[in-house]
C-alpha cells in the first residue's frame, strides 16, 4: 500500500509556554492570521483564510520549559511558501524584527531557511524548486544536497519584482 501522491499535510498544533510571544513570532514575524482564540489557553492561525494551519496552546500550563533536544520529538517543521519573492519578503521581515536565522540552504530541490521559535521548536520556511530541476543521480534518484544560501540573491528578489 502507498499513501496518495496528492495528500498533504494540513496543520500543526504546538504547546506553547506563552501566547503572546508565540503570537508575536507566528503573527507580527512569519505573517500568519488569528483565526480564532479558544478562550485564553489556545489561538488557531492561518494563511489565506484557511481554518488554520498552526494552533498554539497553554493547556500544559503557562511557562512550561522547552523539550530537551537530547528527548525524541519534533526535530522542526516546514512551511512550503508559493515563490522566492514571498520567501524574500519573509526572511526580510525576519531580518527586520531583528530575528535569528539558524540557518539558510540550498538543497537542490529546494531553498530553506531555519529558526526557532519563543519555545525553541524549529521552523523551516522554504521554495520548492520545479521539480524538473531537482537533482538526480546515474539512476534517476533525487540527490539532495545542502549547500549555503544565497541570501543576498534572495533578497535580490524584493528589488527584481
Amino acid at each position: 500500500m502507498s499513501i496518495h501522491p496528492e495528500t498533504r499535510i494540513g496543520h500543526v498544533h504546538l504547546t506553547v509556554s506563552n501566547l503572546e510571544k508565540s503570537l508575536t513570532f507566528y503573527r507580527d514575524i512569519l505573517g500568519f492570521e488569528v483565526v480564532t482564540y479558544y478562550g485564553d489557553s489556545a489561538v488557531f492561525l492561518s494563511a489565506g483564510g484557511y481554518h488554520h494551519h498552526i494552533g498554539l496552546n497553554t493547556w500544559s500550563g503557562p511557562g512550561i520549559g522547552p523539550a530537551n533536544s537530547q528527548q525524541a520529538g519534533l526535530y522542526h517543521f516546514a512551511i512550503l511558501l508559493p515563490s522566492r519573492l514571498e520567501l524574500a519578503k519573509v526572511v526580510q521581515n525576519i531580518q527586520q524584527a531583528n530575528y535569528p536565522l539558524e540557518g539558510a540552504s540550498d538543497h537542490g530541490v529546494s531553498e530553506a531557511i531555519y529558526l526557532k521559535d519563543p519555545d525553541n521548536i524549529g521552523v523551516e520556511l522554504y521554495i520548492d524548486r520545479p521539480n524538473n530541476q531537482w537533482p538526480k543521480n546515474a539512476q534517476g534518484k533525487i540527490e539532495m544536497i545542502s549547500q549555503p544560501l544565497d541570501l543576498n540573491n534572495l533578497l535580490a528578489e524584493l528589488t527584481n519584482s
